[in-house]
């Protein structure tokens, strides 16, 4: 079984999950991201936000240990630096490039989606080779 620091996994997470938060407001992205994808305030407001961040978080836990088992024990800061914004644009951000093409999205949208992402597994790699 692969060695995981299971708290720097959960740090990570948290941090994911907190820059998620802070990007997708409406201090930085959170108007622009939701004229892009089409949303009122009040198709917002039915969701049912308790699934919506509950499986978010999930999700960010599954990520961060996965990336984890990616970089295996004890990474070097530069490891973690660079895989991070590695696996965030040429992942990730790819990713969502070609189905934003295919689905007509807008270069905004991929921009923000995109560089969240880049960002995410940025802040993850680094707090996974920060506490080994």
């Amino acid at each position: 079984m692969p060695v995981v620091n299971y708290w720097a996994v959960l740090a990570a997470a948290v941090a994911g999950f907190v820059l998620g938060g802070i990007w997708y407001s409406p201090a930085l992205f959170g108007r622009a991201w939701q004229r892009e994808v089409g949303l009122t305030d009040e198709e917002l407001q039915r969701g049912n936000m308790a699934r919506i961040f509950g499986l978010s978080f999930v999700l960010s836990i599954l990520a961060a240990w996965v990336f984890a088992l990616f970089l295996g024990p004890r990474p070097p800061m530069a490891l973690g630096l660079g895989a991070g914004f590695a696996a965030g644009l040429c992942w990730v951000a790819s990713s969502f490039g070609i189905n934003y093409l295919f689905a007509r999205r807008s270069l905004k949208l991929f921009l923000i989606d995109g560089g969240y992402h880049t960002l995410q597994f940025t802040v993850i790699g680094v707090i996974l080779a920060a506490l080994p």
